[in-house]
């Protein structure tokens, strides 16, 4: 606690020399424009929350001798400090995950003061980790309460009510399909191409209506929009709504009639032109709910000509047009890296055994793909035009030129030049960079690229004065742009359905609906629930993928040099399409040339560069660190070229 309390005041002496060089600086006549300081004076509302993390280890001698009550809790946010806290089952709860809540932050202390909440399990376990890693990224997933199920309508006994029939376009005669990944159960889109002739097609996109279901301000809607999205991790998803409506009801299931909302074109065939559009409330019965291997098949097989194949073979030939002509507008085709599915495998000799299966890219991921942003984009621009101050949209602002300087660089290593002018330039430049010698080459500039984005974001159109500037969306290089065709697990989907409904004349706009500032903090929250989303989704890939080289016991596996640090390799596996440091040790062994670009392993004279492939040795081993105390941990090792 002393060698902190000298630290404190060795980072307070340095603050207060920054700040007279500061001000020294500030007072001095110069054309440059002055930069604001400040500095905290007091906290008005503290931030505060539930941690989870461990009890700092204690020596088992003087535990022996003496009850301690006193003990350090280490939070697994590492912005955090230790938290003092009080309690008398140090023995049972030291190789345990707990919970603690923070209580006060005396002035005169370092540390905060808390007390134990609860245990969630013991350390390094599945379930332990998982539900760790939920709670630190503030994931909402306790089951849904009694007031929200009591909104749901009886799944047994449920049908569509009669007056629907009546107000609703009947399309249970059309050939509609659904097109998914494997085992998927909360189908929201599906889709039908009817030859009209005179080369005109007739391509209708239904979307699950979820607005029938779940009604503004009840116990449901309220719940929807504090979770925000639906979160999925590798073994299992946290569904936005019950089960009851995403799986069932709302799904759109073969063979069962389903109530949807609907986006209906007539495009030239040969051109891929809208000729016209309609939206329109509708009533489907599914063909088909096919995966995309199975509509692969279809589209490819010379021996079946049924509707729902040739449906599906119009809807691919239009795909390819409209991606193209996305594509010369300037949308990017970013990091497409093999997408990989940890899966339980049944074993008569032992537990079961975590195996990994590689998602496979075919022309019906691009040909779904091209529909649901053809639907996204025509709901915006009916949505904006029709309610200019209400309408929710989705935007990815422009990077700076600075943003690219990273991914310029990495195409110089390899004499490739990024024109990053424009995303047409940009996707171009990307396109063009394939080297025969390395197959990842493409793909880790194009992770790199996504690495250099900014972030897409929700937003009220009434609160963006710009359209020109606050409206386009970058990465698809389209100037207006909205999320309408998942509603089973995306609230801002379902926030733009009942707009879309009272355009059309369906429904009224409930009161937290007419203002722009409650769509806003609708957008707010909905921005930071997908972010969260994401970073639980890829903290599961992560501990998936120890289990799996726990249960590999060694991995010898193919990887890639993504970036060259001062003090680590950053590799990139492509199996595992996964990330893994191998740290420099002794780092006096190495040394890092950052003009040259290059890091060189002094005693064997190895030099490596960006992008090189190297052969690796993954294994795991226990941290003995405080921080990490009972957690394993992924050991890199390199193999080829072999460092001793």
């Amino acid at each position: 606690e002393i060698e902190e309390v000298e630290e404190e005041e060795e980072e307070e002496k340095e603050y207060n020399l920054k700040a007279t060089c500061l001000e020294k600086f500030a007072n001095k006549s110069s054309d440059q424009p002055k930069k604001p300081t400040g500095k905290v004076v007091g906290i008005i509302r503290r931030n505060w929350r539930q941690y989870c993390g461990v009890l700092q280890e204690r020596d088992a001698n003087i535990t022996k001798s003496i009850i301690l009550t006193s003990h350090f809790f280490i939070p697994v946010e590492k912005r955090i400090p230790r938290i003092k806290i009080e309690t008398r089952q140090y023995e049972n709860l030291k190789n345990q995950r707990i919970v603690v809540a923070i209580d006060s932050w005396p002035a005169d202390s370092i540390y905060p003061k808390g007390h134990y909440v609860r245990a969630l399990g013991p350390i390094g376990e599945k379930m332990t980790e998982k539900e760790v890693l939920l709670l630190e990224h503030d994931v909402p997933h306790l089951q849904f309460s009694k007031s929200v199920l009591n909104c749901l309508p009886d799944p047994i006994t449920w049908s569509i009510p009669e007056e629907e029939f009546k107000k609703r376009l009947d399309f249970r005669e059309k050939f509609v399909c659904s097109v998914d990944p494997p085992g998927c159960t909360d189908i929201d889109d599906a889709f039908h191409c009817t030859d009209l002739g005179n080369q005109v097609y007739e391509i209708g996109v239904h979307i699950a209506d979820v607005s029938h279901f779940v009604k503004p301000q009840t116990a449901i809607d309220l719940e929807a929009a504090h979770r925000g999205t639906t979160v999925y991790l590798v073994d299992n998803r946290i569904d936005m709504i019950p089960n009851v409506l995403s799986s069932n009801l709302c799904s759109l299931l073969e063979g069962q009639e389903r109530l949807t909302f609907s986006v209906i074109w007539k495009i030239d065939c040969i051109k891929a032109e809208i000729l016209e559009t309609k939206f329109a409330k509708t009533i489907i019965k599914s063909k088909g709910a096919l995966t995309y291997a199975e509509a692969q098949l279809r589209i490819d097989s010379k021996e079946m000509n049924d509707e729902v194949t040739l449906s599906l073979r119009r809807l691919n030939s239009l795909a390819k047009i409209l991606r193209q002509k996305r594509l010369d507008k300037g949308a990017l085709i970013l990091a497409n890296a093999s997408e990989i599915k940890f899966v339980d495998v049944e074993s008569e000799t032992h537990d079961n055994v975590t195996q990994i299966e590689s998602k496979q890219i075919r022309e019906t991921n691009s040909m779904v793909e091209e529909f649901m942003l053809l639907a996204n984009i025509s709901v915006a621009q009916k949505v904006y035009e029709e309610l200019p101050q209400l309408a929710l949209l989705r935007c990815h602002p422009k990077p700076s030129h600075a943003n690219f300087d990273l991914l310029i660089k990495s195409g110089k290593s390899k004499d490739f030049i990024i024109d990053v002018t424009d995303g047409k330039s940009l996707s171009k430049s990307l396109e063009l960079a394939h080297d025969s010698q390395n197959l990842y080459l493409n793909l880790m500039l194009k992770m790199i690229a996504t690495r250099c984005m900014t972030s897409a974001k929700y937003f009220c159109s009434g609160k963006s004065p710009n359209p020109e500037i606050d409206f386009p969306h970058f990465g698809l290089a389209t100037p207006i742009y909205t999320h309408f065709t998942s509603p089973i697990r995306r609230y801002a989907d379902l926030i733009v359905h009942r707009l879309l409904s009272h355009i059309i004349g369906d429904t009224n706009l409930d009161s937290s609906h007419v203002n722009p500032s409650k769509i806003q903090d609708i957008c707010e929250n909905i921005n930071y629930r997908h972010r969260q989303a994401q970073y639980a989704s890829r903290a599961s890939v992560r501990l998936h993928t120890i289990i799996f080289i726990r249960n590999s016991k060694k991995l010898i596996e193919e990887g890639y040099i993504l970036f060259l640090r001062k003090n680590a390799l950053q590799l990139f596996i492509p199996r595992l399409a996964f990330e893994a440091n191998y740290l420099f040790h002794p780092i006096s062994d190495w040394q890092f040339d950052g003009t040259k670009d290059e890091v060189v392993h002094l005693p064997s004279s190895t030099i490596f560069r960006q992008f090189d492939p190297v052969m690796i040795e993954l294994s795991l081993k226990n941290q003995n660190n405080q921080l990490c105390k009972g957690l394993e941990v992924i050991d890199v090792k390199l193999i080829k070229p072999k460092i001793e």
